[in-house]
């Protein structure tokens, strides 16, 4: 595939630099994880939504508070818990005997950003209530559609599977997430700055918001406009098919995964400055938007391990 790398970008230097500047502003919060940060504002950018999956303890929720203090959004955490109700998540309607009429009280997903803390501590009915606002933007109770707030974004936690006290989410839910990804542990240069470094916590609490709602919504129309190629897209549509015929693949990836790793490249490509799509973004967002969504055989290789291996089977033209 031919195109040009030179960086071009549609977006007013100040909203640019803005923009790099949150990112560092992130990457200092969060040390040592650049590429995970970078997918953190893909998934934000590209309207999507963000799971990340891995041990307790190794920054899952400092990335989401650092994420929202940056970018000056409204934020809420909801800690999931096996008893936690749909109704602590969406709202409830409380009939006020004074006014004689239901009053809708919010809950915490109205806001710009919800931390959906250990989601899969949660059972599944508590887990599915949050799959229309993910989807649609909006909240139906009691035959009342209540519409979110703009940008909606959910950053969902959630501990390995195989650890006590969890729930599997179901594949439908998983569709909703844009990326998957996990943290890992930091090198030992990193680890030894957060270990004499200060409280994440206080450094979050002092950070300055360096973009706002109307910014973020703008580098959201911005990367609609990012231009993907006809055979950028063909190599899209091949990693699609490859998928449903790999061997070890039971269940392969449907058009609307191929819409997410767009959306995702587009994103991608308007973060390191240019207005066109090159295949190296999609082979950066590929593993994170497919392996959560790739159903692999009940043998053999992990998803993890077969988006990698599709990925390499497809030549790029």
């Amino acid at each position: 595939m031919q195109a040009s790398s030179a960086a071009r970008t549609m977006l007013p230097d100040d909203l640019l630099q803005a923009l790099r500047q949150a990112q560092a502003q992130v990457n200092g919060l969060v040390l040592g994880k650049p590429l995970q940060v970078r997918l953190a504002f893909v998934a934000l950018l590209a309207d999507g939504h963000l799971l990340i999956e891995d041990l307790p303890g190794l920054g899952k929720t400092t990335l989401a508070h650092a994420l929202a203090a940056t970018l000056g959004l409204g934020f809420q955490r909801v800690q999931f818990t096996s008893d936690l109700l749909p109704g602590d998540v969406l709202g409830v309607s409380i009939y006020d005997a004074q006014a004689r009429r239901f009053q809708f009280h919010p809950g915490p997903v109205f806001t710009n950003v919800l931390l959906a803390d250990e989601i899969n501590r949660a059972p599944p009915r508590t887990q599915s209530a949050l799959l229309e606002a993910m989807a649609e933007h909006q909240v139906t109770l009691d035959g009342t559609t209540h519409v979110l707030d703009e940008p909606f974004f959910v950053i969902a936690t959630q501990n390995p599977v195989d650890l006590s006290g969890t729930y599997p989410l179901p594949d439908s839910q998983l569709d909703r997430f844009l990326l998957r990804m996990g943290l890992g542990y930091p090198d030992r240069k990193d680890e030894r700055a957060l270990l004499a470094g200060s409280d994440r916590r206080e450094l979050i609490a002092q950070a300055r918001p360096l973009l706002d709602v109307a910014r973020v919504l703008a580098l959201r129309k911005a990367v609609a406009q990012v231009h993907a190629s006809e055979v950028l897209i063909d190599y899209v549509q091949a990693l699609l098919t490859r998928s449903r015929r790999h061997p070890g693949v039971r269940v392969g990836l449907s058009p609307r995964a191929g819409l997410a790793l767009l959306k995702g490249a587009r994103a991608h490509a308007l973060l390191l400055g240019r207005d066109h799509v090159l295949p190296e973004d999609v082979q950066t967002l590929f593993p994170a938007v497919a392996s959560h969504r790739l159903v692999p055989d009940s043998e053999g290789a992990s998803a993890s391990e077969l988006t990698h291996a599709i990925l390499h089977a497809v030549a790029v033209d």
